[in-house]
């Protein structure tokens, strides 16, 4: 599937494509590295009767931390899940109308995103204050304030990325 773009203009600033890139590219090495501390506890299950701790308190804080990380370049590339059969027939039919309804969803995947983002942040600046932790102390310890933080940066970028994207549409749909 190519870039999400309107009629003909680039959707995005280069720079900020390039950031939801890159935070993608954070979420892939995560998912890797994830990977192999299953395998590795796996290992250490099977042939040293010695697991790897903490394993299930990581992979239960990454895979929030993965999905708010690769958010944003899921929009940028146009892999959000919408009803497509309308939009289709609204771009041949109506084309101005497709660019005004898209531009809608994307000002509601905005808010959204902003209203995630207040949610957040109480919580994330609580986990920084109060040191909170998940595990068991003297077993194994994980702060959450890290991922948190991605919930925080994730959910703005991408709802940046949204606006962004409903002014293009909203652009597309002036000169129509």
């Amino acid at each position: 599937m190519s870039e999400r773009a309107p009629a003909g203009s680039a959707a995005l600033p280069r720079r900020f494509a390039g950031l939801t890139r890159a935070m993608n590219a954070v979420g892939s090495v995560w998912i890797v590295a994830l990977m192999v501390l299953v395998v590795a506890d796996v290992v250490g299950r099977d042939l040293f009767a010695r697991p790897v701790r903490g394993v299930t308190e990581i992979l239960s804080l990454s895979i929030v931390g993965i999905v708010f990380l690769q958010l944003a370049d899921t929009l940028r590339a146009g892999r959000i899940t919408r009803a497509e059969v309308l939009l289709d027939r609204l771009r041949r039919s109506h084309p101005r109308l497709a660019h005004l309804a898209v531009a809608a969803f994307d000002l509601a995947g905005a808010g959204l995103l902003a209203t995630i983002l207040w949610a957040s942040w109480g919580p994330f600046v609580e986990s920084v204050r109060m040191g909170e932790y998940v595990g068991a102390v003297g077993d194994f310890t994980a702060p959450t304030w890290p991922v948190r933080l991605v919930i925080v940066a994730g959910s703005a970028v991408t709802a940046a990325a949204y606006l962004l994207l409903a002014l293009a549409e909203l652009r597309a749909a002036r000169r129509r």
